[in-house]
């Protein structure tokens, strides 16, 4: 019986601190997946670097000399976690049954691994890692993952809740993946868009080795916006309600205006007419914001630039020279 091939992707930007730790896990769990038979020999551990600006690719290379399990991908310059992750799994899918990612502070239960390459061999192409709760985290940022996930659904975008980019996708899963061409990735509500036999797999989410997260508040709402108008339309919708409701108390107050001139009661207004001013534009404000936003996306999705440069490839060299040796031993 022909063994799964598996490899790991793991996306890193700045984590120099982490990665000898890391790596040694992660090195561990596939060595002990190998020597058991549960995959191939021609597995590996692909490092994505992602244009860090500490010692994180030296250390990369380090690793690729210590061991031959591991390999690295170095991008240019630095184009983001979700370029990262589909150039990883673009690179790694000509070679591999399946490929996991992973981020590199190993928050994420590495000891589920094992697990997803069961179920994908059961029969499921997709495997999700999904958080079973929230308690490592703040009370700010549950009540705002929450928020996310219960706007997201009410907008009918498909998203796993505690579900981030921990995941398992076979070779057909990421062959249908990779033809979604758009610049302004959101894996998080594409993956589960893929269909195919799907299921979920449980854990308990660490602390952060050492470093600082990658994904502090700002990049955090950014993040979350854009995956909103990656997938849906409604804040241009509801500008538009806002806009007719605007118009209806615009109304009203026409109304208003016109009985207490024929009443006789004509009071100078300049107070509430400096604040329908101020109103009235911010809300115009808004919207243009709102509707440049997708302008913006647009004209990045037309001008078809790489999602990506990479600049080093050490991974395919190897798997290249492990189809040859094993076309050889064939023979």
């Amino acid at each position: 019986m022909k063994l799964t091939t598996l490899t790991i992707v793991v996306p890193c930007y700045n984590e120099a601190e982490v990665l000898p730790t890391s790596a040694a896990t992660l090195r561990q769990i596939l060595q002990n997946m190998i020597d058991i038979k549960q995959v191939s020999q021609k597995s590996k551990i692909l490092f994505v670097n992602d244009g860090s600006r500490d010692k994180t690719w030296s250390l990369i290379q380090q690793l690729e000399r210590d061991n031959a399990l591991f390999t690295g991908l170095k991008f240019s310059r630095n184009f983001g976690h979700q370029n990262a992750l589909m150039a990883g799994m673009k690179v790694a899918g000509k070679y591999s049954d399946c490929v996991i990612t992973i981020d590199a502070d190993l928050q994420d239960d590495e000891n589920l691994i094992p697990k997803m390459i069961a179920s994908y061999q059961e029969g499921n192409e997709v495997v999700l890692g999904v958080r079973n709760d929230r308690s490592s985290d703040s009370h700010f940022k549950r009540w705002t993952a929450e928020a996310f996930y219960g706007l997201m659904g009410k907008m009918g975008v498909q998203l796993v809740p505690d579900h981030a980019d921990f995941r398992l996708l076979g070779r057909r899963a990421i062959d249908v993946l990779m033809e979604y061409q758009e610049t302004n990735l959101f894996l998080r509500g594409i993956v589960p868009q893929l269909g195919f036999n799907t299921e979920k797999l449980y854990y308990q989410r660490k602390p952060r080795l050492a470093g600082e997260t990658k994904y502090p508040l700002k990049k955090m709402l950014s993040f979350a916006f854009d995956g909103i108008t990656s997938f849906s339309i409604a804040p241009v919708k509801a500008i538009m309600s806002l806009g007719i409701l605007v118009i209806g108390i615009s109304l009203i107050m026409v109304i208003y205006a016109i009985v207490r001139f024929f009443t006789g009661n004509v009071i100078s207004g300049w107070t509430s007419l400096m604040t329908s001013l101020w109103f009235l534009g911010g809300i115009q404000l808004v919207g243009i914001s709102v509707i440049g936003e997708y302008i913006g996306k647009i004209y990045a999705e037309v001008k078809h630039r790489p999602r990506y440069i990479i600049e080093q490839d050490d991974y395919t060299p190897t798997q290249q020279t492990a189809q040859l040796n094993e076309m050889v031993g064939a023979s």
